[in-house]
């Protein structure tokens, strides 16, 4: 889902380019809301982080770069930062793993 709103995000930037309507696709890490338990995975590896982002640098940054038009932003941390640099290099059965065993809840054999 994060991909297709991404790659929904960059074509609808595209399609407005000449209208004054910008569109930046936000891309957060792991923030300190109520985002994990909301959604059962307060138990996962993620959802354990000890240091999330802060929700208002994160809201900051993807503000920032709306009123600057940027297509996208990665917010916040240096660690979000390097996590999406490393999306850019690694093969697509490898992210997919990594999110797997940080999504599935610690203690779990799934």
């Amino acid at each position: 889902s994060k991909a297709y709103v991404l790659s929904f995000t960059l074509a609808l930037h595209d399609e407005l380019r000449d209208t004054g309507v910008t569109v930046t696709a936000l891309m957060p890490g792991p923030t300190d809301t109520n985002f994990f338990r909301r959604a059962g995975m307060a138990s996962t590896r993620m959802g354990r982080m000890s240091r999330k982002d802060d929700p208002a640098e994160v809201a900051r940054e993807g503000f920032d770069a709306l009123m600057d038009g940027d297509r996208k932003v990665v917010a916040e941390s240096m660690l979000t930062k390097a996590m999406a640099i490393g999306n850019r290099l690694l093969p697509d059965s490898v992210k997919a793993t990594a999110n797997r065993v940080m999504s599935t809840p610690v203690g779990s054999n799934k």
